[in-house]
């Protein structure tokens, strides 16, 4: 059954006229059915008109014949006789689909009002068992060719721009729609509850010694040991004060700034020479130090239990959870400002990964293949899954249509087709009625 889009549209959105659903599930009929039904009722009146005018045919030939005319008198009656009955036949087959031929309850009659439930039914069925199946589904988008034909059209740079610009609006607008506490309160939770869960000393034992084994831990020394030799230098009066200031006070004062003196000589040489030495014990010292600290976290228990203390204690601090909460709202704002911007990298890249699989879906055949196999398996699955949903939507909406309304809607759809089987009865009725007096007239005298 043809379906406008005045049937189709949401109730809030209808114009005035259009076809609505009207009460106990019928329709409303609108502008469109009124113009259908009063085409329907001038073929009506053209296929009656015919009726009538076979049926005055009929009398005046009955007349003629009595008044002698002629042997053709017979072949005309006879014609128009035929053609009387082919229309009524018709008229009574046409009027028994939409109701009692002059309101009397002969059997099989009124078919759509009395079966509409068990035709909704039907038709589901049909459309279940013909349309919906796995094998059909498959066959279908095999020889459509999705793969492919998603290629070609994504390889155009127009069509991978129109994509990356509705992702970009997707995802401007999924942003949107997220509340930021309910992000942050489910980030903090994961991150808190994934870091509780994995044990992380083995893995910076691990971490630790592959650094130590390929000396990158070196330029970390040796970035401190010349901010200490440059601190040392800046503040030579500082270090000497001190250390005298920790002196006895019963010691001379310069006897402490001697020994102020000495003591800041001695670590300015060893900084100077820890800083000029890449062999010097202190460093050797420092690597046999992390390669320890490494082991250790790897296979000693209480250290690997200090770590995952010193864990707890920082992830449970307010200012930590707050930092994780707070990374939300950064990167929240950072894909906003990414998606927004048609110059970002973001929107460069995307279009660019399409671009490139449109290319590579619309050249290998192999990839097609395998799209075109997730899409059938998608597909199937979900006709398989919800094939009854699928067709109970039908069932249940003709279920839910009142009887007399879908009637006349459906009569206005296809009422004046079915005229025209009254006219072709009538006309075809009257060829066959001469046909069959012609012959026995030549064979029977």
């Amino acid at each position: 059954m043809e379906r406008t889009e005045a049937d189709t549209a949401p109730q809030a959105e209808r114009v005035p006229g259009a076809a609505a659903p009207g009460p106990a599930g019928g329709f409303v009929l609108g502008v469109a059915d009124e113009e259908r039904r009063r085409a329907v009722r001038r073929m009506k009146t053209l296929a009656t008109g015919l009726l009538l005018a076979v049926a005055v045919v009929y009398a005046l030939a009955k007349w003629a014949e009595s008044a002698g005319a002629g042997g053709w008198t017979g072949f005309v009656a006879a014609a128009a006789e035929a053609g009387m009955v082919g229309a009524l036949a018709d008229w009574f087959a046409v009027t028994a689909l939409f109701k009692r031929p002059m309101g009397l309850p002969i059997p099989h009659t009124a078919i759509i009002p009395t079966k509409k439930d068990q035709l909704g039914q039907s038709l589901g069925d049909f459309v279940g068992e013909n349309f919906l199946s796995a094998e059909v589904v498959r066959r279908r988008l095999r020889s459509v060719g999705i793969g492919r034909r998603l290629g070609g059209w994504l390889a155009e740079p127009r069509n991978a721009d129109r994509v990356t610009e509705e992702l970009s609006t997707a995802l401007r607008g999924a942003l949107t729609v997220l509340r930021d506490s309910d992000v942050q309160a489910v980030v903090g939770e994961a991150i808190t509850r994934r870091a509780h869960a994995q044990e992380i000393a083995p893995g910076v034992g691990t971490l630790l010694d592959k650094v130590v084994a390929e000396g990158g831990h070196r330029r970390v020394v040796d970035l401190v040991v010349a901010r200490a030799h440059d601190w040392l230098v800046l503040h030579a009066d500082s270090v000497m004060t001190a250390v005298s200031g920790g002196a006895p006070g019963w010691t001379p004062r310069f006897v402490d700034r001697k020994v102020g003196d000495r003591v800041y000589k001695e670590l300015l040489r060893f900084v100077t020479e820890m800083r000029d030495m890449p062999q010097h014990p202190a460093r050797g010292a420092i690597d046999r130090f992390l390669r320890d600290f490494a082991d250790d976290l790897k296979s000693d228990p209480q250290t690997r239990a200090k770590v995952e203390r010193l864990k707890s204690e920082v992830l449970g601090r307010g200012e930590v959870q707050d930092l994780i909460a707070s990374a939300w709202g950064s990167v929240r704002a950072m894909i906003v400002a990414a998606a927004e911007d048609e110059r970002s990298e973001l929107r460069l890249r995307v279009r660019a990964a399409l671009l490139s699989l449109g290319r590579r879906l619309a050249d290998e055949e192999r990839l097609q293949q395998k799209v075109d196999g997730w899409l059938e398996g998608a597909a199937v699955y979900v006709v398989t899954t919800y094939q009854s949903e699928i067709t109970s939507l039908i069932t249940d909406t003709v279920a839910g249509w009142d009887a007399e309304h879908t009637s006349r809607k459906i009569e206005a759809h296809i009422g004046r087709d079915l005229q025209f089987i009254r006219i072709n009865g009538t006309v075809v009725g009257a060829l066959a009625g001469l046909c069959i007096y012609a012959v026995s007239h030549a064979f029977g005298g």
